[in-house]
């Protein structure tokens, strides 16, 4: 999963190496021409995307989208959300080779779970999971949930109508609506979210993530600050966990302090965690190469729809060995920020 870096202004965040063409056009559903545009704005003369201007990423602070997003005790309205998982998550095969990367476990659960239970603890438990590699391990996970989850007991050599499974008690995921959309196996993630489309239904907006990543952002505030603001894509902003030790030195070479591993300070990169209005798939076509990250985005920068929600909290993605380490030692010590449940 490529990350992109948030490079910050005094007012405005600015998303540096993404440029877009400038067109802007609303609609309700993904009718427009790919690379059409009407006016010729942002296209460089060799026909390329050019950078564009700070401050096309807008990075609202307003107070009374923050006092609305305090004062709410819970979503205004509940939202699909959108999970792609389907990658072939090259980087961290050296832990399991025979699992799709949202399936590898945190505990006794695949990070997929907890990626879910983050958004249910929020209200929203409508989930469509965008599949493509090794799709059938989730497929499988989700047939048989109860009976991963929940005593049992079976009638032993009774068919037909006398076959009797009677599952005991409950699971604290009653009620999710799980829909397994096959959006291809080799399909990159613009394709994926386009293709989930039919599944939005006439929603104004929903919820977008990767299915490889956690954190402890608060959905509801994120989502009043979607709606406070009117763009049409939100990106959650985070800054990257640090990976080496940090050292601050003296004038007379003495160290004044050490923290091991500090979150970055620098420039902020996209943690997934997307808000967006349903107009999205206009900037989006049904085109297997298509990444969300690239084009589309571009686009949205250009044409001043992509806001930044800065998060200053806990976020931490599963791309290497070195991350599923640290997110299984977190869980297993029961020091689990993501987890909110």
């Amino acid at each position: 999963m490529s990350r992109y870096v948030l490079i910050g202004t005094d007012s405005y965040n600015s998303i540096s190496h993404l440029g877009a063409r400038s067109s802007k056009q609303s609609s309700n559903g993904p009718n427009r021409t790919a690379g059409q545009s009407s006016s010729g704005a942002g296209r460089s003369s060799g026909g390329g995307w050019r950078l564009p201007p700070l401050g096309n990423v807008l990075d609202f602070a307003d107070s009374s989208v923050r006092v609305l997003a305090e004062l709410s005790e819970g979503p205004s309205v509940t939202m699909k959300t959108l999970i792609l998982c389907g990658g072939q998550g090259t980087r961290i095969r050296d832990v399991y080779t025979d699992l799709p990367k949202p399936m590898l476990p945190i505990g006794a659960r695949p990070i997929l779970w907890h990626i879910m239970k983050i958004y249910a603890a929020a209200g929203h438990n409508a989930f469509v999971l965008c599949l493509g590699y090794k799709a059938d391990f989730i497929r499988s996970f989700f047939l048989n949930y109860e009976a991963f989850t929940r005593d049992m007991t079976i009638t032993l050599g009774a068919s037909g109508p006398d076959r009797a499974i009677e599952h005991h008690g409950d699971n604290d995921e009653a009620g999710w609506t799980v829909t397994l959309a096959d959006t291809g196996l080799n399909a990159m993630t613009g394709a994926r979210v386009r293709r989930a489309f039919r599944y939005i239904n006439n929603d104004e907006n929903f919820m977008l993530t990767y299915g490889d990543g956690v954190c402890d952002v608060d959905m509801n505030a994120l989502i009043a600050f979607h709606e406070g603001h009117g763009k049409l894509m939100t990106v959650t902003g985070v800054r990257p966990p640090g990976r080496f030790g940090e050292i601050e030195i003296g004038d007379d070479c003495i160290a004044t302090e050490f923290n091991e591993k500090p979150q970055a300070t620098g420039g902020r990169i996209s943690g997934g965690f997307f808000v967006c209005r349903r107009e999205i798939f206009d900037f989006l076509e049904d085109r297997e190469d298509l990444v969300l990250e690239k084009e589309p985005m571009r686009r949205l920068v250009v044409e001043g729809e992509l806001a930044v929600y800065r998060h200053d909290g806990f976020w931490q993605c599963m791309d290497t060995n070195r991350d599923y380490d640290l997110l299984n030692s977190l869980w297993a010590e029961g020091d689990a920020p993501w987890k909110t449940w």
